[in-house]
């Protein structure tokens, strides 16, 4: 039996009484106007939204220690947004305002809030929304302050972790960014050609989710990753892809595989001349600049003939292996969810999440269960 066990063992034997946050918590006022712009200039204090910090502005709506729980249909239903804030902040009138009063620990609220599921308490259709009325319903488990603390010590300490190992990941890309453009910065004197002399550049096949067959090999499109997966592939190698249109067009990726290209077309170089994953390298650096180009005022979209004439510097093959041989390093630190930094701070959210439901989950009173 571990301390918390003990604890609520000694404490609470017959269980956790479960009482609705409306009688256990102060709640603030957070029906503010969206902040003027004239506080919005070089302010230093966080002016928070339904879902982050949205801006930095000098006055303050609240000072202290709160948990911010979204309002509206801005916040993801899968993961409800729950927030910490500390000190003097402004809070928008998305977002509900709350904390415990002296039987209930701030930070044992915000756990236990991240550990809800709020679907219950959500009215509104596709635009969910939470009620003060509502939100003033939502059952909140009460052990004794000690256990509280307790449980807050260890919950903290996941998300300290997840902290640092998110601020290391930042400065990494940093870091990543700083290295891609002194690497991938190149003098006259070197050759320049354009992509369409050194390569070919080849649209996708149309085909949709119904003509699939399903198989192993991603169907790549106008999206992150696969949007599904077929039993044929119509690239295979190295190759360079380029989303055609939507939110995403002119992303680019990088495939070693077999994959099925269609809303999206693809880059395939002259090998005598170049790598192909330093000008995925060369492309995924001006990514901003290609994302630029969409035209269009309905669905935008990147054309094939755009990137014709765009221009690639061609340094000898073995200076592009060692500088794919750097990036790639950097890109494994700082991108790969199977490894580095990405894999890690996965893998202490997920431990966060376990400990999470594991100490907030109690035994409810007797009486409790009387009123189902």
């Amino acid at each position: 039996m571990n301390k918390i066990e003990k604890l609520i063992a000694g404490i609470c034997p017959d269980g956790v009484e479960l009482k609705e946050l409306g009688e256990i918590c102060e709640i603030a006022d957070n029906k503010r106007k969206p902040v003027k712009s004239s506080l919005r200039l070089a302010g230093e204090i966080p002016y928070y939204g339904a879902n982050n910090i949205q801006d930095y502005v000098e006055g303050f709506t609240h000072e202290g220690d709160y948990v911010l729980i979204a309002e509206d249909g801005s916040a993801s239903l899968e993961n409800y947004s729950i927030q910490f804030a500390s000190g003097k902040f402004w809070a928008n009138n998305h977002v509900h305002v709350v904390r415990g009063n002296g039987d209930l620990d701030n930070r044992f609220l915000f756990h236990y809030l991240k550990n809800m599921n709020f679907v219950p308490y959500l009215t509104g259709g596709t635009r969910a929304k939470l009620t003060k009325g509502k939100m003033l319903e939502i059952g909140i488990s009460t052990p004794p302050l000690a256990v509280q603390q307790e449980i807050v010590k260890i919950l903290d300490n996941f998300t300290e972790l997840e902290a640092e190992l998110e601020a290391e990941l930042e400065a990494r890309k940093h870091q990543y960014n700083y290295y891609s453009e002194e690497l991938l910065t190149f003098e006259e004197d070197v050759e320049w050609k354009s992509l369409a002399e050194v390569g070919q550049l080849m649209r996708g096949t149309a085909i949709t989710a119904k003509e699939t067959t399903a198989g192993e090999i991603p169907v790549v499109a106008n999206a992150p990753s696969p949007i599904y997966f077929h039993n044929e592939s119509n690239r295979s190698g190295e190759t360079i892809v380029v989303a055609r249109s939507g939110a995403y067009a002119g992303l680019v990726s990088f495939w070693n595989q077999p994959i099925f290209l269609t809303d999206a077309f693809s880059v395939r170089v002259d090998h005598a001349l170049l790598k192909a994953k330093f000008v995925y390298y060369l492309l995924k650096q001006k990514q901003e600049t290609i994302h630029s180009m969409k035209k269009g005022s309905g669905v935008p979209h990147v054309r094939v003939r755009d990137f014709e004439s765009y221009l690639i510097p061609i340094p000898p093959l073995d200076e592009q292996e060692r500088i794919v041989a750097i990036l790639d390093k950097f890109e494994a630190l700082v991108n790969d969810i199977s490894m580095g930094l990405p894999a890690e701070l996965d893998a202490r959210k997920k431990q966060y999440e376990y400990y999470r439901k594991k100490l907030l989950t109690f035994k409810p009173l007797e009486k409790e269960y009387a009123k189902q």
